[in-house]
């Protein structure tokens, strides 16, 4: 699948949020203060039917809009993305980076290593 801007993202989470709605629903949505026009929210909208992440239920000239793609099933693809595109494609890569760079907690690195021995 076709990467995401992080407008278009945006707009996903929204609907993973709402499960489905209308463009004002999304609209109603966004932060306070944020006056992002009708047109545009529409235009990206449009943009993911186009991509295959919305699909839409037609009511006359009226669209109802919903994610054709879950949460879960966009983090993996971005994750895996990810790992490949910065940590060739290693996830031992990954961890010492956010050892080393993010500057884990001890806490934090026992919690990975619980998780770790759980899955051997």
């Amino acid at each position: 699948m076709e990467e995401l801007t992080k407008a278009e993202e945006r707009i996903m989470q929204i609907f993973w949020k709402i499960k489905k709605g209308f463009v004002k629903d999304v609209i109603s949505q966004l932060p306070d203060g944020e006056k992002t026009p009708y047109n545009t929210v529409s235009s990206v909208v449009r943009i993911l039917v186009s991509k295959g992440y919305i699909g839409y239920k037609a009511y006359g000239k009226t669209y109802e809009y919903f994610p054709k793609i879950s949460k879960s099933d966009y983090r993996k693809i971005s994750f895996k993305k990810m790992i490949s595109g910065y940590f060739s494609d290693s996830p031992a890569s990954l961890l010492s980076y956010m050892v080393k760079e993010e500057g884990l907690s001890q806490k934090e690195i026992d919690k990975l290593k619980e998780i770790i021995n759980k899955i051997e």
